[in-house]
This record gives structure tokens, C-alpha cells and sequence, in this order.
């Protein structure tokens, strides 16, 4: 069984895997905002992260990851179920969610939690891209945006 620890106020106890998680998504520990770690025998294997907007009463789901070796198992859409919840409880009124993934399985993973593809960005760029002809002979990406209305404003 999955263990989903929720670390949405004190993170000082995650476990050592997710450190590094920890300080690059320092910014998502902000109020209206939470940090999900899915542990499996003691083991981080997925996280997932949803940060609020009052602006617009939505939801982020963001950083969603599970390790290679323990896709397939469901943690993804357990991770996913987490933010639906948190957004639910706390009166947004969508989630929305950005992704330059490739797989098919994540698109379907998104679909499957209730979320209409919205559009998509072509030739999208990272930070840190030059824009070299390198780059943009074989790294093109294609950014597809999510949105899963849970009322209407």
C-alpha cells in the first residue's frame, strides 16, 4: 500500500530522497499551496504539487513524478486524486495543469482524472534554451494545457 504524506505546512521530515524536491519547489510551500510524497516501503516513489491562485480560484497541479520502476501501479492517479481533493476542500473552482510530456500514458493518466485537453503551445521553450539550430532541429516541444472545471464561478 501507498503511503500519501501530505507536507503542507511543516516539511522538515521529508525523507532524505525528496530533499532536493524540497528546496527547488520552496516556492510552492506558500499558503494555498501544498507538497504531496508518495512513500512505498520506505521509499519516496511519486510526488506532486498544487498551488493555489486566489486570482482566478484555481488550482495548479504541478511537478507530478513517479520513479520509472513503480509507474503503471496507479500512484500517479492516487498523486492526481490528491490535488482534485485539496482543490475541492478548499473551494477552487478548477484545476489546471501544463505538460510538454510526450507519453501518451500521461495524457491519458489526465484525461482519466476528468481533465479536457485545452490547447496546445508549439515550439515551446524551457528556460535555459539557447534557440540554437541544435535545438531547434531536434528539441521542439509541444506544451499541452489541461483544465478540470469542478463548479462553476
Amino acid at each position: 500500500m501507498v503511503n500519501m504524506k501530505s507536507k503542507c505546512k511543516n516539511i522538515a521530515s521529508l525523507p532524505d530522497q525528496a530533499l532536493r524536491e524540497r528546496r527547488v519547489h520552496k516556492a510552492l510551500l506558500e499558503k494555498c499551496s501544498c507538497f504531496w510524497v508518495a512513500v512505498l516501503n520506505g521509499n519516496v516513489v511519486g510526488i506532486v504539487a498544487a498551488r493555489g491562485n486566489e486570482d482566478d480560484n484555481t488550482v495548479e497541479l504541478r511537478r507530478m513524478s513517479v520513479d520509472s520502476k513503480y509507474r503503471g501501479k496507479g500512484i500517479a492517479k492516487a498523486l492526481g486524486r490528491k490535488v482534485l481533493e485539496f482543490a475541492m476542500v478548499n473551494n477552487y473552482s478548477s484545476v489546471v495543469l501544463g505538460t510538454t510530456a510526450v507519453k501518451v500514458a500521461a495524457h491519458k493518466l489526465y484525461e482519466s482524472l476528468g481533465f479536457k485537453h485545452v490547447g496546445v503551445v508549439e515550439h515551446y521553450s524551457l528556460p535555459g534554451m539557447t534557440h540554437s539550430f541544435l535545438e531547434q532541429m531536434f528539441f521542439q516541444l509541444r506544451y499541452h494545457r489541461y483544465c478540470l472545471q469542478l463548479r462553476e464561478e
